[in-house]
C-alpha cells in the first residue's frame, strides 16, 4: 500500500533542492542516497563533462527474480527557471509553489512516485523482477542527459518514462522529431537618415523571410516556430545583422524534413532578393517515436491501470522527452501521464491524488511483469 503522507512529504522535500539544468549535482547526490537506502545499487555515469553539467545521470538497479524481465523507469532531475528557492504550498489537495517560482513537478513528481513505489515494494516483500531506474540530467532544452547516457549499463528492453501532463492512465505512444534552425542574416550598415539606400537591412530581410513561412500549426502532426530574434542597436543605423533561432517538429520524419527545408529556403530566397547573405544551420535534435497500440508495453500499462481502477488511454505528444531517446537506443519506451499541470510556469501545480496514483501505477507495473 502506497504511503500517502510519505510520498507527499518526499515530493515537497525534492522540489526544495535546487536542480536547474546542468546544476543537478546536489539533488543527484541526495536522490542517489535515497535509492541506495531503499536497497538499489546506484551509480552516477561520467557524462557530466560532455554535457557541461556538475553531475552525470543517476543509474540504479534493484535485483529481482532472474526469470522475470527487467524493466526501466525514467525521469529527469533538472528543472527550468525560475526554479531556485522553491517554496511549495498545499491548498485544497493541490500542491503549488508560492507563485514566485515554478513548482518542479516536472519532473520531481515522477521521481517521487518511483521512489515511493520502490519503497513500498521492498516493504511488502512481494516477488518481482529486476527494476532499473534512470534519472537524467539536462533534459530541458535538449535531452542531453539521455543522449549521453551509458546504455551499456542497462539490461531493460521496456521503459516507462514518467513525464507527461495527462492524468495517470495516459500512455504517450507517439512523440515528434525536432529540428533546431539557426539563421544569421548579414546585411550592410548605413546611416539611416543620410544614406539608407546604401544599406541592406537585415531586419527587413528577416521580416521578408518569416512572412513567407508556414508557421505554428502546420497540420495535425507538424508545428514550426520562430522563437528568438536578435539584432540592431540604434535606430539611426540600418541593421547589418540579425540572428534567429527557430524550430520545427513533426510526428512524421518526412514532413519534418519538408518543413525544415521550406524554412531554410525562405531565408535563402529573402536574402537573395535583398542582396544579403545568410548563414544557416539545421540540426536534428531527436527522432520521432511511434509505439503500436498492440505492443506488449501498452497492454502491460493498460492491465496495470485496470487492476488499480485507473482509466487507461493512449495519446500523442507535441513535445520531446527522454522517451524519444530511449526508443532511438533500442529500448521500447512510452511516456506516462503523472498530472504535472502548467509546467514551466509560475502556475505549475499537481493534485496530490495524481501523485498518489502515479506511485500506485509504478508499483502495479512492477508487480504485473
Amino acid at each position: 500500500m502506497i504511503n500517502r503522507e510519505r510520498v507527499v512529504q518526499e515530493f515537497l522535500k525534492y522540489v526544495q533542492i535546487d536542480s536547474l539544468t546542468k546544476k543537478e549535482g546536489n539533488f543527484a547526490r541526495y536522490i542517489a542516497q535515497e535509492l541506495a537506502d531503499v536497497g538499489l545499487e546506484v551509480a552516477i555515469d561520467n557524462c557530466a563533462e560532455k554535457v557541461g553539467a556538475d553531475t552525470g545521470n543517476v543509474i540504479a538497479r534493484l535485483e529481482g527474480k532472474a526469470d522475470k524481465a527487467s524493466i526501466l523507469f525514467s525521469c529527469h532531475m533538472d528543472t527550468v527557471s525560475p526554479g531556485e528557492g522553491i517554496k511549495p504550498v498545499i491548498r485544497d489537495g493541490v500542491i503549488y509553489s508560492d507563485g514566485k517560482t515554478i513548482l518542479g513537478a516536472d519532473n520531481k513528481a515522477g521521481i517521487a512516485a518511483v521512489v515511493e513505489a520502490l519503497r513500498t515494494l521492498k516493504e511488502s516483500g512481494v516477488e518481482h523482477g529486476p527494476v532499473e531506474v534512470v534519472l537524467s540530467i539536462a533534459e530541458e532544452g535538449g535531452l542531453f542527459g539521455a543522449k549521453n547516457l551509458d546504455y551499456s549499463k542497462l539490461t531493460s528492453k521496456l521503459a516507462f518514462v514518467l513525464d507527461s501532463g495527462g492524468d495517470p492512465g495516459q500512455i504517450i505512444i507517439k512523440g515528434p522529431a525536432q529540428d533546431k534552425i539557426v539563421a544569421k542574416i548579414i546585411g550592410r550598415s548605413a546611416h539611416a537618415g543620410v544614406a539608407p539606400e546604401e544599406g541592406i537591412s537585415a531586419i527587413q530581410v528577416a521580416a521578408s523571410a518569416i512572412q513567407r513561412m508556414k508557421l505554428l500549426r502546420i497540420d495535425s502532426e507538424t508545428t514550426a516556430n520562430i522563437g528568438v530574434i536578435q539584432g540592431g542597436q540604434v535606430t539611426n543605423i540600418v541593421c547589418p545583422e540579425v540572428n534567429i533561432q527557430a524550430e520545427a517538429r513533426s510526428l512524421n520524419n518526412e514532413k519534418l524534413d519538408e518543413q525544415t527545408t521550406h524554412m531554410l529556403q525562405c531565408f535563402e530566397e529573402a536574402a537573395k532578393e535583398y542582396g544579403a547573405k545568410v548563414e544557416l544551420e539545421a540540426e536534428r535534435m531527436y527522432e520521432a517515436f511511434v509505439v503500436d497500440e498492440n505492443e506488449e508495453i501498452v497492454d502491460l500499462v493498460k492491465y496495470a491501470c485496470k487492476n488499480i481502477g485507473l482509466k487507461a488511454y493512449t495519446d500523442s505528444s507535441g513535445g520531446g522527452s527522454d522517451t524519444n531517446i530511449l526508443n532511438s537506443n533500442g529500448i521500447k519506451a512510452v511516456n506516462l501521464g503523472i498530472g504535472e499541470r502548467k509546467p514551466h510556469t509560475l502556475e505549475e501545480h499537481i493534485h496530490i491524488e495524481d501523485l498518489i496514483n502515479s506511485a500506485r501505477l509504478v508499483l502495479e507495473i512492477i508487480k504485473t511483469i
